[in-house]
């Protein structure tokens, strides 16, 4: 619970690296999200070189923060995973979710920037990644060693709960 409360959008890093075993570690809380059937759709792009880094406002205009950021992770899913058709969608946002509570763990920040269903985006992000036809980018996550702290948001709300019916 206290990786989960704490999880703050990060868009401040410093340029210290993010070491291998630290990525390999958020991939692994990825992979055991839950998913449709258990179909696991998910691909996913590590980036940590400085150019391709630097290229990504280019193509996705609310992620400035990757010139900053020592890496990000694209969160895709594979249709050709997709046996439970359309769940992809759902299946990637869990493994979204999961990587950016494994950073706050690991003491790193991450922000969630949204590409799929944004065309331009998706599009953008497919030809500077080379990604194949059948995989598209749900998430870009740039992530690092904070350059900001945030206190946790209180973000619980009796009134949205509703028991048996509206």
């Amino acid at each position: 619970m206290k990786a989960i409360r704490s999880r703050r959008s990060i868009r401040r890093f410093t340029s210290e690296p993010v070491p291998d075993d630290a990525i390999k570690a958020l991939l692994e809380a990825a992979m055991s999200a839950p998913s449709a059937g258990n179909q696991q759709p998910w691909e996913f792009v590590v980036i940590k070189d400085r150019a391709v880094l630097d290229k990504i406002p280019d193509v996705h205009p609310h992620a400035q923060m990757c010139r900053q950021a020592p890496a990000a992770i694209v969160v895709c899913g594979n249709l050709e995973r997709d046996t439970h058709r359309g769940f992809w969608v759902q299946d990637c946002a869990a493994a979204t979710q999961n990587i950016l509570i494994a950073a706050t763990d690991q003491g790193l920040g991450s922000v969630w920037c949204g590409v799929h269903p944004r065309e331009d985006r998706v599009s953008g992000l497919r030809n500077l990644l080379n990604l194949p036809d059948h995989v598209i980018p749900l998430a870009l996550i740039p992530i690092g060693h904070p350059a900001e702290k945030k206190a946790p948001s209180e973000r619980f709300d009796p009134a949205r709960i509703h028991y048996d019916k509206w």
